[in-house]
């Protein structure tokens, strides 16, 4: 993967830039989110890194072959159905793991959204983990970690300014649909 995406990084112009975290436990941030491209690009980056991180997708993803694909990609079944939240499951993972990392695209979605999700951080700030912050810039034709690493406080708004000043540059394939970076309170415990 690391090979493939280094040619289509050279073909397309493209650089990676970062180091690979040097954190045994971390969350990881894929953002700016706006197109099905920027998934493909990051996992080039990632490949190139040699990142090893997970991320949650729902159980009902992971029937059948489609699964088997997604686990085997570091996947892992959020079960919504337990009394238990998203937050409180990941918080476990990391919990039960020495080596963990977690992938996560705050915005949630490709389209337009009012702000970025609040989970990653609060599982950051509860499994005491630091927030790695991947990107993508279709601007200077970059994707890869910026060299700053936020450590949740725990003041969600000034932690939010800080992520809204290092992102804020980063270019969306589709400008239009970039969210704010704000906290969405609404999914604090989901």
């Amino acid at each position: 993967m690391a090979f493939i995406g280094r040619a289509v990084f050279r073909l397309l112009g493209w650089k990676c830039m970062g180091e690979t975290p040097r954190h045994d436990k971390y969350v990881i941030l894929a953002a700016p989110h706006t197109s099905n491209w920027d998934g493909f690009f990051l996992l080039f980056a990632a490949a190139m890194l040699k990142l090893d991180f997970s991320f949650f997708g729902k159980n009902t993803l992971f029937r059948g072959p489609l699964g088997w694909l997604l686990r085997s990609q570091g996947g892992i079944p959020l079960d919504r159905s337990r009394n238990q939240s998203f937050v409180s499951q990941a918080v476990s993972w990391f919990d039960s793991h020495e080596r963990f990392g977690l992938g996560v695209a705050p915005e949630g979605t490709r389209y337009l959204t009012a702000g970025w999700k609040t989970g990653f951080y609060y599982i950051a700030l509860q499994a005491k983990v630091p927030i790695v912050l991947g990107y993508i810039d279709y601007a200077k034709k970059e994707g890869g970690i910026l060299p700053e690493v936020l450590t949740p406080t725990g003041d969600i708004d000034r932690d939010f300014q800080t992520l809204a000043r290092l992102y804020g540059p980063c270019e969306a394939r589709h400008p239009e649909r970039k969210a704010p970076i704000v906290p969405l309170r609404r999914d604090a415990s989901d």
